[in-house]
């Protein structure tokens, strides 16, 4: 049979003639939380994968979080937990630096077993999106940011996550180390280590700096014309990260807000639009006010924002992220050259003219995150929306009155989600019903479990 996704199998042979050390491979699917699943196969196993896919079962994309299966998502029994074909991703067969065996991995995106997507797959949801686009003679580019914080493995004596110490020489730091390059010397074996693997898996991988919180980074991608691609090297970027910091002793930490007292970490997507002939709609004429194609853009961003805020702030967790004056606005505003609005337009230069897309956490699906901003983009284009007047200054002020429709809780943003034609349309009919239902089994479960704090706060009070 014939690839659906593109694969083929002298993409395996190749490697497997490059690579006669490396013994197995992770296979990934990414589900809706943006988990990894999968199996890890033997070499000999990896040709008949690319010849005929690898069937896996139907359920693997209803779990929720916890690996739960939920029933509502109509991907259990409903269907018999049959199995489907899981097919490679052409250009994700790549090594794993520093495993010992060798091993490899390729990311896998599921099929029927005529051929047709399998729809509940976020990354299909992303392809549709990007197909649409492809019908106006549109073709987004893109890039995420990946913030995340080292954790020590221990927790402090109040039972709390704290900061790693330096890998390099054990000292240990409270402060907010924010830009300090001195501090980032004391993980230079991990992000050395980090850059390697970046480089075997040919992920763009750049710039590192230590961020806005004790014990958090950034690692910044190279922007990429397909804007796929970008989604799926954040994808394997969180996998190599989290597996070289476990092998330095230490925790890679992709919660939105791990640490209550500091800044969360987002997941900030860059993108733009080409035309057929590769030229940036988004930018200006030289001289000229914004392009009218940058002003709808943003206003179908900021029209679809509050309905679609479930896919950027997907947990429990990520809804402590939004703080005033953390950098993570909850208010469909825009701005120049601002961190504090949801939707920036980077100053620089006019050809690479851009949207930066604040509100994701770190924890967001990157697939179900770029086809939600890019569905929302193509509706400001469509119906010519107006953003609004542009926000200068301290964005925080205005967010109140700006957000006011905006959902201000988890379940609020579920609610939402559920009801929303713009979000059913952007995901698709089967995407959109998986992953309300994932998230509304996981509030229930959130819902019903006693917490440390209740205790703390009740046990000897009421």
């Amino acid at each position: 049979m014939t690839s659906p996704s593109g694969s083929r199998p002298a993409e395996a042979l190749a490697f497997l003639e490059k690579y006669p050390e490396i013994e197995a491979f992770d296979i990934v699917l990414t589900d809706a939380n943006g988990v990894g699943r999968g199996k890890i196969v033997r070499r000999h196993e990896l040709l008949a994968i690319y010849e005929n896919g690898r069937h896996l079962p139907i359920s693997i994309l209803g779990l929720d979080i916890t690996g739960e299966d939920v029933h509502e998502t109509g991907l259990i029994w409903d269907s018999g937990d049959g199995d489907m074909r899981a097919w490679p991703i052409p250009g994700t067969l790549v090594p794993l630096h520093g495993t010992e065996p060798a091993r490899g991995q390729v990311l896998l995106s599921m099929y029927h077993l005529d051929g047709q997507p399998m729809t509940s797959d976020p990354r299909h949801a992303l392809a549709r999106q990007v197909e649409r686009l492809a019908g106006r003679a549109l073709h987004p580019a893109g890039a995420f940011e990946l913030e995340f914080f080292l954790l020590s493995n221990a927790r402090d004596g109040e039972g709390r996550v704290q900061p790693a110490a330096a890998v390099l020489d054990g000292r240990a730091s409270g402060k907010t180390e924010v830009y300090s390059v001195d501090h980032l010397h004391g993980m230079e074996p991990l992000f050395s280590n980090i850059y390697a693997a970046a480089k075997a898996q040919g992920i763009p991988a750049e710039t590192v700096i230590s961020e806005y919180a004790p014990g958090q980074y950034e690692l910044t991608l190279h922007y990429r014309k397909d804007v796929m691609r970008a989604a799926d090297d954040l994808v394997m970027l969180k996998r190599l990260v989290r597996m070289q910091a476990r092998r330095h002793g230490v925790t890679a930490c992709f919660m939105a807000k791990p640490i209550e007292a500091y800044a969360g970490s987002g997941m900030h997507f860059h993108v733009s639009m080409l035309d057929g002939a590769g030229v940036n709609v988004f930018a200006e004429a030289a001289g000229s006010p914004w392009a009218p194609t940058l002003l709808h853009a943003l206003g179908g961003l900021a029209e679809t924002m509050a309905e679609s805020m479930l896919v950027f702030a997907p947990h429990a967790n990520s809804w402590r992220r939004f703080v005033a004056q953390s950098y993570a606005p909850l208010a469909p505003i825009w701005g120049v050259n601002n961190r504090s609005v949801a939707l920036r337009v980077p100053a620089g230069d006019v050809a690479a003219r851009r949207i930066e897309h604040r509100p994701a956490g770190v924890d967001a699906n990157p697939y179900l995150v770029a086809a939600t901003v890019l569905a929302g983009i193509a509706k400001g284009l469509d119906e010519k929306l107006d953003p609004g007047p542009e926000t200068t200054g301290n964005g925080y002020e205005r967010a109140a009155e700006a957000g006011a429709h905006m959902p201000p809780d988890w379940r609020s943003a579920i609610e939402a989600a559920k009801a929303s034609a713009f979000l059913r349309d952007a995901l698709g009919e089967d995407m959109h019903r998986t992953f309300a239902a994932i998230k509304h089994a996981e509030y229930l479960r959130v819902a019903r479990t006693v917490s440390e704090l209740d205790y703390r706060l009740y046990l000897h009070e009421v």
